[in-house]
């Protein structure tokens, strides 16, 4: 199962950030669909069957040490022409705190994972062709600042590749495991 911790914005949140992109929609740009919209906390790539029941066991402790805390969508930015992404502001001390954490319960659950890097947040929007430029996609989005929101949880999320191969088809993403932040383990 290929899979990845995330903080999965409420739906308010990710309404304020469509109508702020649906206009800059364009072919320049292959664009993230809204369902995918999340922060990736630890990227866990496949992860065996027999390891998911002290994976979600470590999770769920992580999640219930980590105070829930503040966030919305904020700014935008890009790692050079292949990604457009808009990140995060509030609570980002607990929220590189929960990455953490979530990258350690996956380390000890036996999950290979890559080298540790400081954590950054972000919320992929689109990914360009190396050529396209992002000035005018940055410029538009300088500004876009969401509404706050109250971090409650922490999702263990599966990625499920295309197998089709079909043009513009793109990953589903199930959440699969969840846990409250700063309360007792979930079932």
């Amino acid at each position: 199962m290929r899979i990845f911790a995330a903080v999965i914005p409420p739906r308010t949140a990710l309404e304020e950030l469509r109508r702020a992109v649906d206009p800059l929609r364009d072919r320049r740009l292959r664009w993230t669909a809204e369902p995918a919209w999340h922060f990736t906390l630890a990227f866990m790539g496949e992860v065996r069957d027999e390891v998911l029941p002290d994976l979600h066991a470590r999770l769920a402790r992580a999640a219930h040490r980590t105070d829930p805390f503040p966030l919305r969508l904020h700014g935008v930015g890009h790692f050079g022409n292949r990604t457009l992404w808009t990140g995060a502001a509030g609570g980002i001390d607990t929220m590189r705190l929960l990455a953490e954490r979530a990258d350690a319960a996956a380390r000890r659950a036996g999950v290979p994972m890559e080298q540790h890097r400081r954590y950054t947040a972000h919320l992929t929007l689109a990914r360009g062709y190396g050529t396209t430029p992002m000035r005018p996609y940055l410029d538009a989005l300088a500004d876009f600042e969401g509404t706050s929101w109250q971090v409650t949880e922490l999702s263990l999320v599966r990625s499920n590749l295309p197998a089709g191969g079909a043009p513009g088809e793109r990953p589903r993403y199930e959440v699969v495991g969840a846990w409250p932040l700063g309360g007792a383990p979930a079932d």
